[in-house]
């Protein structure tokens, strides 16, 4: 098949909340192999946010990865990041 038959695909842009649950399922695939592996959790956690800010850091900046975290504690205690342990 040369080029002039072969189909083309245009690449639809893929919504920011759809790549949102895409990127959280391949971290889950990827946090539960380590913990296979024998990977501490609390190791695993701090490696992850580790590579989250240098992530934030690298994309916007100190002071604007710096803002964001300010929000953090906040939102932590506002169970924003709490998982329920009982679903039904």
């Amino acid at each position: 098949m040369d080029t002039a038959e072969r189909p083309t695909h245009s690449r639809e842009p893929v919504p920011d909340h759809e790549q949102k649950r895409v990127a959280l399922s391949y971290l889950n695939e990827a946090w539960a192999e380590a913990r296979l592996d024998g990977v501490d959790g609390d190791c695993l956690a701090q490696a992850c946010l580790f590579t989250a800010l240098a992530e934030f850091v690298s994309t916007y900046g100190e002071e604007a990865a710096a803002t964001f975290t300010e929000g953090l504690a906040n939102r932590i205690r506002n169970g924003e990041f709490s998982i329920d342990q009982l679903r039904q």
